[in-house]
C-alpha cells in the first residue's frame, strides 16, 4: 500500500474516531458553544415560523433556549 493511501486511511480513521467521541460527549450549543447532552430548536409557535422561512438553523442548550424564549416573548429581565 502506498504512503499516500495509508495517510488517507489514517486520516479517515482519525476523523471517524473524533466524530464518535464528539457524539458521546454531546452536541454544541450554537449560542454559548457549550457541549451538552441535548439541544433544542423552536421552529413554530403562533406568529413565529421558521420551517419555510430561509434562515440558518441554530440549536440551543436548555439554558440558552429558555433565555431566547423569554426574549422572544418579551419576558426577559433587563
Amino acid at each position: 500500500m502506498s504512503d499516500s493511501r495509508q495517510a488517507a486511511e489514517a486520516a479517515e480513521a482519525r476523523e471517524a474516531t473524533e466524530t464518535a467521541a464528539s457524539r458521546e460527549a454531546g452536541v454544541r450549543c450554537d449560542f454559548c458553544e457549550a457541549i451538552v447532552p441535548s439541544v433544542r430548536r423552536v421552529a413554530l409557535d403562533r406568529d413565529y415560523e421558521r420551517l419555510s422561512t430561509r434562515h440558518q438553523e441554530q440549536y440551543a442548550c436548555p439554558a440558552c433556549s429558555e433565555k431566547k424564549e423569554q426574549e422572544r416573548l418579551g419576558l426577559a429581565r433587563g
